[in-house]
């Protein structure tokens, strides 16, 4: 059985949750794992150390780097130095983001902004920096972890967090197209709603309106945040496992040039999100095709045939 090559891998938001789990299976398939986080040295100082204790103990190549995706001068730091440090980067994941929680309205339009800031904004940053790497290289993957929340059974009280994710699909599904003929492929894992195992549920920001807030708890929607939760946690089966996320994101990595999936959903609940994404892709293939951009859809190998070390 042939061996996958071994890749140079940025993860970002690689602090916990499908970030820290899938840089760590990464690595134990064999390659070079970049977790990003911010503050390294401060609040995130101990999954710092958890990192390079696993790197340890599994004997895996798991680096970590700080990397602040509202940052430019921070996303370009640390593009910088992984070159530097590896000669190449052949992976990139978005996979930073962050949850929030409550009615819509009670989030100020400044919170609106911050999330996407860190989910939209945050990958544009990322690719700036690491986008002309992989394009020198002539060969990359770029891997966005999506959400189904932007077309499956959304419940509400999740307004910007969905707002952000659905803004994030499309600018993969953008630059998907602009890539291809680089060398560069594009990969979407669309998680479901995993309410355990995870942070997002846990510390979602919530609306800064606290007077809103309060009107929506004590009116005709008192109770609702509750329902919501529980409705969501009874949809999920007793045995969804978030590292099933992880494994995905390993399997489009190890997965050959030119043969990775658009887009692979894990989603426990099921809540629809893959039924409406079949259709949505398969239009989008079509009128490329329609517009004579078919080519588009394929990535094309424009790797040097010698020079330039790759392994994507």
């Amino acid at each position: 059985m042939k061996a996958h090559p071994k890749h140079v891998i940025l993860v970002t938001g690689a602090s916990s949750g499908f970030g820290a789990l899938s840089a760590r299976a990464l690595a134990r398939a064999g390659h070079i794992v970049y977790a990003s986080m911010r503050e390294t040295a401060g609040r995130n100082a101990a999954q710092v150390q958890a990192a390079r204790d696993d790197a340890d103990k599994q004997r895996i190549d798991l680096r970590t780097i700080e990397l602040d995706v509202q940052s430019q001068a921070s996303a370009d730091r640390a593009i910088a130095r992984i070159v530097g440090e590896t000669g190449r980067l052949d992976v990139v994941m978005h996979n930073a983001g962050h949850m929030a929680f409550g009615p819509a309205e009670a989030f100020t339009p400044e919170q609106y902004a911050q999330l996407y800031d860190i989910n939209v904004l945050g990958a544009q940053r990322v690719n700036r920096a690491a986008v002309p790497h992989l394009r020198q290289q002539g060969r990359g993957l770029v891997l966005w972890i999506g959400s189904s929340s932007h077309r499956g059974g959304t419940p509400p009280y999740l307004a910007p967090y969905f707002a952000a994710k659905a803004a994030m699909d499309a600018l993969a599904v953008s630059y998907a197209a602009e890539l291809t003929r680089w060398g560069i492929e594009s990969s979407i894992v669309v998680p479901g709603a995993f309410t355990k195992g995870t942070q997002h549920f846990a510390h979602p920001a919530v609306p800064a309106d606290t007077d809103r807030l309060a009107e929506y708890d004590a009116g005709p929607t008192q109770g609702l945040a509750q329902e919501i939760l529980s409705g969501l946690a009874a949809c999920e089966p007793p045995d969804a496992d978030v590292a099933a996320v992880a494994q995905a994101v390993v399997d489009v990595v190890d997965s050959p040039f030119g043969k990775r999936p658009f887009r692979i959903h894990v989603d426990p609940s099921s809540d629809g999100c893959e039924v409406v994404n079949v259709v949505a892709d398969r239009i989008r293939a079509e009128f490329l095709r329609r517009i004579r951009l078919g080519d588009l859809l394929t990535p094309r190998d424009a790797a040097p045939a010698e020079g330039v070390s790759h392994g994507a």
